[in-house]
């Protein structure tokens, strides 16, 4: 306390002394125990006031030691071996039971790491993939503020993220890497990676791009193989050295047949070579009868037309090609799906064309279409033309039913441009997305579809779509879900089967078990989505015939089930709604591939450098007692005492008041139980 605050408290005191003198002295005559004592009551209760108004201040001072965070940070990807495993597990027990001189400098944490990061030293050395990147950031994120260094037990050899080696120079942590696994480099050949599309068009070719790596000091030669279901198609001659250490070979291969094909591309080992895990992989393709030709027409020219090629051909079933109004219609014959934008009078043709053949359209409108020709063809619609040219949002409708929407949403999507005003529809129809103008929702569809004689139809009454899909690039880091959404969409508009109540949706062939899922949507006779249904999925493997049967659970907007226990092969399911005649079967394909086993030796050399670029240093398991002697002796690792200095005004202690009070009611309670005024 300041000798200033020590100053008005004595004068304080003496002002409160002067003032119950000069009442109960002065004013008052007598004297007793009972005068004593209100004047003492009342000299509590007047010092105490004028406390609280000096409100003095009062410091306090704490001291606490901080140790060094020592991060165990371990890699349980399934590529470390069972012996390093054993070697972790006694380094960890041993760090342990260090000492008090140990404990007293360090405060022990550990971390285990895969894709992802886990609290705990639970080893299992399972991870599918390992992302050491992410690991060292997200340590870093927790520790940065506070004295730490990481001890990092790994191979070196990352799956997923970014190079850590680079990030290293982001780290403000200094990282002692232990280096695990076999660092002897030896002679290998490999498959890098297999591109392929996941679909193929029947009697047409489909392409595979094939990276071939070779690791060693000498020459080497082998021979690549393509296997369909077990049949060689290609057959080819490679050769690389130390100076010529990668090849890349494109090859066509015929689609003859009809369903899921195997494909198994394999290079022949080498004479010593150890690790023939990465001599192969095995990817799958479906190969369908048709594809689905796309005719988009258009007059003008607009970012609209790019962005819906790309989003349309997304997948490889499809196919767009472009036209002018003015087309001869014979080119349009064999076209599946007709994408009319922003039309105007010269479409009348094109129109009276997907009349007669009762084919499917979807139809753009924006600034430049003429809407009264459009209400003119577009039978079964009103529209409000004549308006300015307006801002219009969208407002994603959940009692969509036609397929389902709820893994997207319109949400904070930047606004069509449209002249025209609200739309009304005198047929049944189905709001996918509704209109909102300057924050009022103008309950008309923006955009809708119509089932008419089994005949599809889509109305879009805005321009500027490719800036959706910018948005969702921004917000996502991919167009794929945006892609996905309308891919929905053009496979319903493609299609003239009447929409089913029960419906499947899965991929025919997954990489791995964990991405192995299939949903499904169950609708009621008045097709609304049941989310009390029963559906049950039968699973036969197709190798071992061995049945399974799991029930489906609601998540969402849809019912799910989830595979990721099922071991690579192929299977059969039927998928059934339990009280209910309805039935769907498919099959699908778990591939055989595990990333964490296409490495022979630890990456050491990488590690060295992070270990230099983070201001740490490489050690190996047999040298942990040299990184725990270093760790004892570096100065920057010394517990440091840190003070806080706590300062407290008089006014934050109530009790203060209390007493204030106390005395007062006291005082107050004598004078008059004894008469006094």
């Amino acid at each position: 306390m300041q000798t200033e605050s020590v100053l008005y408290i004595l004068l304080a005191a003496i002002a409160s002394l002067v003032l119950v003198l000069f009442q109960y002295k002065y004013r008052t005559k007598g004297k007793g125990k009972l005068l004593w004592g209100l004047s003492l009551l009342r000299l509590v209760a007047v010092f105490g006031i004028l406390l609280l108004l000096l409100n003095p201040k009062f410091e306090r001072r704490s001291f606490t030691t901080e140790k060094t965070n020592l991060v165990l940070l371990v890699d349980n990807s399934s590529s470390i071996q069972a012996g390093d495993k054993t070697k972790i597990t006694d380094i960890l027990n041993s760090l342990k039971t260090l000492g008090t001189k140990f404990s007293e400098r360090f405060n022990l944490v550990t971390f285990t790491f895969g894709s992802g990061l886990k609290e705990g030293d639970s080893l299992t050395m399972t991870e599918s993939n390992t992302n050491i990147s992410k690991a060292l950031e997200g340590i870093n994120s927790v520790y940065a503020k506070s004295s730490t260094a990481v001890v990092l037990f790994t191979d070196g050899n990352q799956t997923l993220g970014k190079d850590y080696e680079f990030y290293g120079k982001k780290q403000n942590l200094p990282i002692y890497p232990v280096v695990l696994g076999d660092t002897t480099a030896y002679e290998d050949i490999r498959i890098s990676r297999v591109n392929s599309n996941r679909y193929a068009f029947l009697n047409s070719k489909f392409p595979l791009e094939i990276f071939i790596s070779y690791e060693g000091r000498g020459n080497s030669t082998s021979e690549l193989q393509i296997l369909v279901n077990n049949i060689v198609v290609h057959r080819e001659k490679v050769s690389l050295s130390a100076d010529n250490n990668a090849k890349t070979i494109n090859t066509q291969i015929l689609a003859n047949s009809v369903g899921i094909k195997n494909i198994h591309v394999l290079v022949g080992p080498l004479p010593n070579e150890k690790n023939v895990r990465n001599n192969e992989k095995q990817l799958a393709l479906e190969v369908l009868d048709e594809g689905t030709k796309v005719a988009i027409i258009s007059n003008i020219l607009h970012p609209d037309l790019g962005v819906l090629k790309k989003s349309i051909e997304s997948n490889e079933q499809r196919l767009v090609t472009f036209y002018k109004s003015n087309i001869d219609l014979a080119e349009l014959e064999t076209v599946d799906l007709y994408l009319l934008y922003q039309p105007d009078a010269s479409f009348d043709r094109i129109y009276k064309q997907i009349e007669v053949r009762k084919a499917n359209s979807f139809t753009i409108g924006g600034t430049q279409t003429d809407w009264q020709f459009l209400e003119k063809v577009q039978k079964g619609i009103i529209l409000e033309s004549g308006y300015p040219v307006q801002d219009i949002f969208s407002e994603t409708n959940l009692a969509f039913s036609k397929f389902d929407i709820t893994d997207f949403s319109f949400d904070g999507f930047p606004p069509l441009e449209s002249d025209v005003g609200p739309v009304q529809y005198l047929m049944p129809h189905e709001s996918l997305l509704n209109m909102s103008s300057k924050g009022v929702a103008l309950e008309s569809p923006l955009l809708a579809v119509v089932e008419n004689d089994m005949v599809k139809t889509a109305l879009l009454l805005g321009e500027n779509i490719w800036k959706w899909r910018m948005h969702a690039y921004k917000e996502e880091g991919t167009f794929k879900n945006f892609d996905a959404f309308f891919g929905k969409l053009f496979l319903y508009l493609s299609t003239n089967k009447g929409k089913n109540r029960f419906s499947l949706e899965y991929n025919p062939i997954y990489n791995h078990s964990n991405e192995a899922i299939i949903k499904a949507s169950y609708f009621d006779e008045v097709f609304t989505f049941n989310q009390n249904a029963t559906i049950k999925l039968k699973i036969t493997d197709t190798l071992t015939t061995r049945e399974q049967e799991i029930s489906m659970l609601l998540k969402g907007g849809h019912f799910e089930a989830d595979l990721r226990n099922f071991d690579p092969g192929t299977y059969n399911f039927t998928a059934t709604v339990e009280n209910e005649n309805l039935s769907r079967t498919g099959t699908f394909t778990i591939l055989d591939f595990d990333v964490e086993k296409q490495f022979s030796s630890s990456n050491y050399q990488k590690l060295s450098r992070l270990a230099n670029n983070s201001g740490g240093k490489l050690f190996f398991p047999e040298q942990m007692d040299t990184l725990i002697q270093l760790l004892h002796i570096e100065p920057k690792y010394v517990p440091t005492q840190k003070s806080k200095l706590n300062v407290v005004p008089l006014i934050d202690f109530k009790i203060i008041l209390g007493i204030i009070v106390l005395a007062l009611s006291l005082e107050w309670f004598i004078r008059k139980y004894n008469g006094l005024t």
